[in-house]
C-alpha cells in the first residue's frame, strides 16, 4: 500500500523560501521534492510554455502546410486542431504537483523501475537530443544571417563559434534549472510577443486572405494531407511527455484545472499564432526559405531584431528540452548530477548539429527519424494520460523514487507488463499506418492516408485500460 504519512512541511509549503532560486544552480534532479520546498502558482506555467512556443520551426511548419497544397483557411484549421493536443500536455503536467517528481520518474508507474529506464533512454533522452539538434540548427541559420548583417563573414570557424555560443546560453539556463526558467521566461515571452507583433503587421499587410492553390486538392488526397498536417503539428505537443518536469515544484494542493489550463493555453495560443503567421506569409512570399523570404516584407530596421527573436525563441525551447533530457539521462540509471547530465546532452547535440550543418546531411536523417517517431510518442503520451485518469492523479512521490526490488513499482522483474504491452502494441499498430519515410500496409490500403497518430494512441490507451486497472489500483496513492 502506498505511503500515507503526511509531510510535516505540507502546511508551510507556501511560506518557506524556494530552494530553487533563480540565481542558484538547482539542487534537485529526479529526486522527490518535499512539500516544504514546494512553491509558486500554476499561472507561472503560462510564460514557461509560451516562451518555448514562439519559435522558428512553428513558422516553418505553418508555411509548409500551404506549400504542401492546402488553402489558407484549411491550413489555419489544421493548425488549430493539431495544437489542441497541448491539452494532453497540460493533463500530463498535473501529475507533477501530485507526485513532487518529474515525468521521468512518474512513468515508473506505467512501465516499472527497469522498464522505465528503456522508456527514458528512447522516448526521453534520444528524442530530446534529436529535437535539441534540429532546433539548434534552426537557430544557427538565423544567427549566421545576423552576423552577416553586422559585417562578419560566416566562415566555418565563425559558424562553429556561433553554434557553441547559442548552445552555451541554452545550457546555462538548463543548468541553473527550474528557478531561473520560471523567472526568465516571462520577460522572454513579452519580448518575443513584441517582436512577432511587428512580424504579424507586416505579414497581414501582404497576405492574400482568399488564397487557394491553383489546383485544389479533393477527396482522398485532401484528407491525406489534412491528417498528415495535423500529425505534423501535433507532434510538437506530443513530444512534451515531460511537462511534469516544470510543474513538480508547485504545492500538492495546486488546482489541477489551473495547472492543465495554464500549461495548455501557454503553449496553444502562441503556437497557433506563430504557425498561422507562417501560413499567411506563404500566400505572399516563398516560404521554402522563410528566413530570407520574410525579410523582403519586413521593415529594414527590424530584420536584425527578427533574426535575434528567432534565436531567442529557439534558446527558450531548447533550454526546456535540454533540462528534460538531463533528467531523462539520470532516470536511465546513470548516477550523475543533473548539471553534468545536462552538459553531456548539450555536448552530444552540439556535435550532431556541427556534423549535420558542416559535414553531411545528418540533420535530414534526424528530421526523417522524427517524422517516424510519432509512432512512439503518440502511444507514450496515451499511456501516460490514461494512467493519470485511471488513478485519478494520485501518485506517491516517495514510493516512485524507490528503485529497489521492494518498490511497489517494481512489478514483475522491474517491468509493469500492462504498460509495456500497451505501449509495444500501440507502437506496432501505428507503424502499420505510417506514410512518411515509408508507407505501411494500412496507409497503402487507404490510398496514402496516414492514421498512425490516432491508431497508435487509441490502441495504447485502450489496451492499458484493459490490462492496467489492477496495477493502478495496487499502486495508487491514498491522498
Amino acid at each position: 500500500m502506498a505511503s500515507t504519512i503526511p509531510d510535516p512541511g505540507a502546511a508551510r509549503a507556501e511560506v518557506t523560501p524556494a530552494a530553487d532560486r533563480p540565481g542558484r544552480i538547482e539542487a534537485h534532479g529526479i529526486d522527490h521534492i518535499p512539500d516544504s520546498e514546494r512553491h509558486g502558482h500554476p499561472r507561472e506555467l503560462f510564460s514557461v510554455w509560451a516562451a518555448g512556443s514562439v519559435n522558428y520551426l512553428s513558422l516553418v511548419i505553418g508555411g509548409a502546410l500551404v506549400l504542401m497544397g492546402l488553402s489558407l483557411w484549411q491550413a489555419v484549421a489544421v493548425i488549430v486542431v493539431g495544437n489542441l493536443f497541448w491539452v494532453i500536455t497540460g493533463l500530463l503536467a498535473t501529475s507533477g504537483p501530485a507526485a513532487g517528481a518529474p515525468s521521468e520518474v512518474i512513468t515508473r508507474a506505467m512501465y516499472g523501475v527497469i522498464g522505465n529506464r528503456v522508456n527514458n533512454a528512447i522516448g526521453g533522452w534520444l528524442v530530446s537530443v534529436c529535437y535539441f539538434a534540429l532546433n539548434l540548427a534552426a537557430a544557427a541559420t538565423a544567427a549566421f544571417a545576423l552576423v552577416e548583417k553586422v559585417g562578419i563573414t560566416a566562415t566555418t570557424p565563425v559558424k562553429v563559434a556561433v553554434i557553441v555560443v547559442i548552445a552555451a546560453l541554452t545550457l546555462a539556463i538548463s543548468v541553473y534549472g527550474h528557478g531561473l526558467i520560471i523567472k526568465l521566461y516571462l520577460p522572454i515571452t513579452l519580448a518575443l510577443s513584441g517582436a512577432f507583433t511587428v512580424v504579424a503587421l507586416a505579414v497581414f499587410k501582404h497576405a492574400d486572405f482568399s488564397y487557394a492553390p491553383a489546383e485544389p486538392l479533393a477527396g482522398v488526397d485532401l484528407w491525406a494531407l489534412i491528417i498528415a498536417g495535423t500529425t505534423m503539428i501535433a507532434s510538437g505537443p506530443l513530444s512534451y511527455t515531460t511537462s511534469a518536469d516544470f510543474s513538480r515544484y508547485l504545492p500538492r494542493t495546486a488546482s489541477k484545472k489551473a495547472v492543465l489550463g495554464w500549461t495548455a493555453f501557454g503553449a496553444f495560443a502562441p503556437s497557433v499564432v506563430v504557425s498561422s503567421l507562417g501560413a499567411f506569409a506563404a500566400t505572399a512570399v516563398d516560404m521554402t526559405d522563410p528566413q530570407n523570404a520574410l525579410q523582403t516584407i519586413l521593415p529594414g530596421w527590424f530584420v536584425p531584431v527578427f533574426l535575434l527573436a528567432l534565436v531567442l525563441g529557439t534558446i527558450a525551447i531548447n533550454a526546456l528540452t535540454a533540462y528534460s533530457a538531463g533528467l531523462a539521462l539520470q532516470a536511465v540509471g546513470l548516477r550523475i548530477r543533473r548539471t553534468v547530465s545536462v552538459l553531456f546532452d548539450g555536448t552530444v547535440a552540439v556535435a550532431a548539429t556541427l556534423y549535420g550543418l558542416l559535414v553531411s546531411n545528418f540533420l535530414d536523417t534526424v528530421s526523417s527519424a522524427l517524422q517516424v517517431i510519432v509512432v512512439l510518442i503518440g502511444p507514450l503520451t496515451a499511456v501516460y494520460a490514461t494512467d493519470i485518469l485511471l488513478r485519478r492523479n494520485r501518485y506517491d512521490g516517495r514510493a516512485l523514487s524507490d528503485e529497489t526490488p521492494g518498490s511497489p513499482f517494481w512489478f514483475t522483474g522491474g517491468v509493469n507488463r500492462a504498460g509495456a504491452l500497451a505501449l509495444i502494441t500501440g507502437v506496432a499498430s501505428a507503424a502499420l499506418c505510417v506514410n512518411t519515410v515509408y508507407t505501411g500496409p494500412v496507409a497503402t490500403a487507404l490510398g496514402g492516408v496516414d492514421l498512425s497518430l490516432p491508431v497508435g494512441m487509441i490502441v495504447a490507451a485502450g489496451l492499458y485500460v484493459l490490462l492496467g486497472r489492477r496495477a493502478v489500483a495496487a499502486t495508487a496513492a491514498d491522498h
